[in-house]
This record gives structure tokens, C-alpha cells and sequence, in this order.
């Protein structure tokens, strides 16, 4: 486990996220799950939009492979 110093000068993206919920885990959740379920929608809304000859047969994906 690190110490106390060292999480201080080198804070975590986790212990950001924590920081700005006011060390509530289950807000930090709920707010990382709703940006997750924007993204989902952005890509959907992408892959729509997004001809297959303009990127070139890349098309985005939903899931991870």
C-alpha cells in the first residue's frame, strides 16, 4: 500500500473522482455509469451518422472486443 505522502503528490484518477464526490463512492458510480451511458449513446448516434466509404469500412463499435 502506498503511503500518504505519495498519494498526495501523485493523486489517481480514482482518487480525483472520489475527491470531487466528496469521498462518495456510490455518487462517483452512479456519475461514471451515466458519462458511460452518453458515450454509448454519442457512438450510437456516430455509427448512424458515419458512411462506411468515408471511414474507410471502420465503423464504431458499441461493446469491447
Amino acid at each position: 500500500m502506498r503511503s500518504l505522502e505519495k498519494q498526495e503528490e501523485n493523486p489517481s484518477e480514482i482518487d480525483e473522482a472520489l475527491v470531487w464526490h466528496d469521498g462518495d463512492a456510490r455518487a462517483a458510480i452512479a456519475t461514471l455509469l451515466a458519462d458511460c451511458a452518453y458515450l454509448r449513446w454519442q457512438l450510437e448516434l456516430a455509427h448512424r451518422a458515419l458512411s462506411h466509404g468515408f471511414t474507410r469500412g471502420w465503423r464504431p463499435k458499441i461493446e469491447r472486443e
